[in-house]
């Protein structure tokens, strides 16, 4: 192979690599964000009725 060709295919390899982190960074991150949302939102998979406080059941009265 010609010296050019080789500079290419270095560069291709560096730019896959690349892609590969920051691909692994966006997965990690989602799911990491996907879970603390989750965990944020717990309650509204419950009957209103559990969910809400004393304080707010009168409220709603």
């Amino acid at each position: 192979m010609t010296e050019e060709t080789e500079l290419i295919l270095d560069e291709i390899r560096e730019l896959r690599q690349s892609v590969k982190d920051i691909l692994m960074t966006l997965e990690n991150e989602t799911n990491r964000n996907t879970r603390i949302i989750t965990e944020g939102h717990r309650d509204l998979s419950r009957k209103p009725d559990e969910a809400l406080t004393e304080n707010e059941k009168e409220i709603y009265r």
